[in-house]
C-alpha cells in the first residue's frame, strides 16, 4: 500500500506546468495577530501624596504688581502732548513714554483715540469751510455780473 505522505508529495505531471504559467493574482493575507489585554488602569494619586516636596529655600515671592492707573482724558491729553514734544531725533518713541510712565502700546492706543475724537471737529470745521466757500463764491458771481452790466451800458451794448 502506498504510504499517504507521499501521495500528497508526488505531482501529477498535468498539475505542474499549469501552477508554474498561472502565478495567483490574489495578494496572500496575513493572518490577524493576537491583540494584547489591557491592562486595568492605575488608580491616580495625587502628587503631593506621591512625592513630598523637597525642603529648599524658598524663593521670595515675586513682587506684587503695580495697579493700574486710569487717566483722565485731560491727563491723557497731556501726557500725549508732553512725548510728541520729547520725540526728535536723539530720542524715540519708547524712551518717550518710558519717561511718561507708559507703554509704547498705550501711546499708540491714545493716539488713534485722541484722531478719532478730533475727527468730528475737523469735519465740522471742513463743512464750515465749504458752506462759507459757496457763499463766497455767489458773491464774486454777483458782483462779476454787476461789473459786466455796468460795461455793457459804458459802451451802448444795452
Amino acid at each position: 500500500m502506498p504510504d499517504p505522505q507521499e501521495a500528497e508529495t508526488v505531482e501529477t505531471p498535468a498539475e505542474a506546468p499549469a501552477a508554474a504559467q498561472a502565478p495567483e493574482t490574489t495578494p496572500k493575507k496575513k493572518a490577524p495577530r493576537p491583540r494584547k489585554a489591557k491592562a486595568a488602569p492605575k488608580p491616580r494619586i495625587a502628587k503631593e501624596t506621591a512625592k513630598p516636596a523637597p525642603k529648599v529655600a524658598e524663593a521670595p515671592p515675586a513682587p506684587a504688581r503695580a495697579k493700574r492707573k486710569t487717566y483722565s482724558e485731560k491727563e491723557r491729553a497731556q501726557l500725549l502732548a508732553k512725548i510728541e514734544k520729547s520725540i526728535g531725533p536723539d530720542v524715540s518713541v519708547k524712551k518717550a513714554t518710558g519717561q511718561a510712565g507708559i507703554s509704547e502700546q498705550t501711546y499708540y492706543q491714545w493716539k488713534k483715540a485722541a484722531d478719532a475724537a478730533s475727527a468730528p471737529a475737523d469735519l465740522n470745521d471742513l463743512l464750515a469751510l465749504e458752506e462759507e466757500n459757496k457763499q463766497l463764491k455767489k458773491q464774486l458771481a454777483e458782483r462779476l455780473w454787476q461789473e459786466n452790466a455796468e460795461l455793457k451800458k459804458k459802451l451802448g451794448l444795452k
